[in-house]
C-alpha cells in the first residue's frame, strides 16, 4: 500500500472519529460522570416563576435582611426582628447541584427569630438554600448559595 497524502488525511479522520465515539460511549455509560442539571419540575417551576419574582421582592423590601453564617452546630438563619416569629409559616429547600439524593426539605416551626439546619443533615459542598413563606398573607422567598 502507497502512502500519500490521502490515505494519511482519511487515517487521521478514521483516528478522530474513533477517539469521539470513545468519548461519547464513555461519557453516557460511566455512572462517575452522571450529573443532576435541573429539578425534576422544571417546566411547573418555570410557570410560577413571576409568582417567586414577587415573593423574592418582598423580601428585599424588608428593614433587614436575613443573616445566614455557618456555626458549631449547623447552618443558622436569622429572621429580621420587625417579624414575629410564630406568625411565620413555610419551608426550608435544601438543594445539591451535585447528588439530588441529598436535597431535603425542613418545614419552619419558629419560636424564635433563629432557625437552624442541623450539622448532621449538610455534608461538606456547594448547597443551595430556599426559604419560602408567608407572614400575614404575603408571600417570601429567600435564595441563598453556600459552601459548607
Amino acid at each position: 500500500m502507497k502512502w500519500n497524502w490521502g490515505t494519511g488525511i482519511v487515517l487521521v479522520m478514521v483516528g478522530f472519529v474513533a477517539f469521539i465515539l470513545y468519548f461519547v460511549i464513555t461519557m453516557s455509560t460511566d455512572e462517575a460522570y452522571s450529573h443532576d442539571l435541573v429539578t425534576k419540575e422544571y417546566y411547573a417551576k418555570e410557570m410560577v416563576y413571576q409568582d417567586e419574582i414577587d415573593a423574592e421582592t418582598n423580601t428585599n423590601n424588608l428593614s433587614e435582611k436575613i443573616k445566614s453564617q455557618k456555626v458549631a452546630e449547623g447552618w443558622l438563619l436569622t429572621f429580621p426582628d420587625e417579624l414575629e416569629p410564630t406568625k411565620i409559616n413555610g419551608n426550608v429547600f435544601l438543594y445539591r447541584p451535585s447528588n439530588q439524593r441529598l436535597d431535603f426539605e425542613i418545614p419552619m416551626e419558629l419560636s424564635s427569630s433563629n432557625l437552624l439546619i442541623p450539622d448532621k443533615r449538610l455534608i461538606d459542598g456547594r448547597w443551595n438554600i430556599t426559604i419560602d413563606w408567608t407572614y400575614n398573607g404575603t408571600s417570601f422567598m429567600y435564595k441563598e448559595e453556600i459552601s459548607y
